[in-house]
């Protein structure tokens, strides 16, 4: 599933990214609402990993969507 269609799809996708995440917050998530950079940002700063890491993990995610 691509990034428009996580976009457009990101309510229903929160609880499957909680469960991958979950040091995210609901706010974390809700503030998201499928924005790819700022979901990097924020696995960076929750869980400490380099920005490579952290896209690797996103795009891991939208791959199983």
């Amino acid at each position: 599933m691509n990034q428009d269609i996580i976009k457009g799809k990101w309510k229903q996708v929160t609880g499957q990214a909680k469960v991958q995440w979950n040091k995210l917050t609901d706010d974390d998530l809700g503030v998201a609402d499928g924005h790819r950079e700022y979901l990097v940002g924020k696995l960076q700063e929750r869980y400490g990993w380099a920005k490579d890491e952290a896209e690797k993990q996103v795009k891991d995610f939208e791959s199983r969507m």
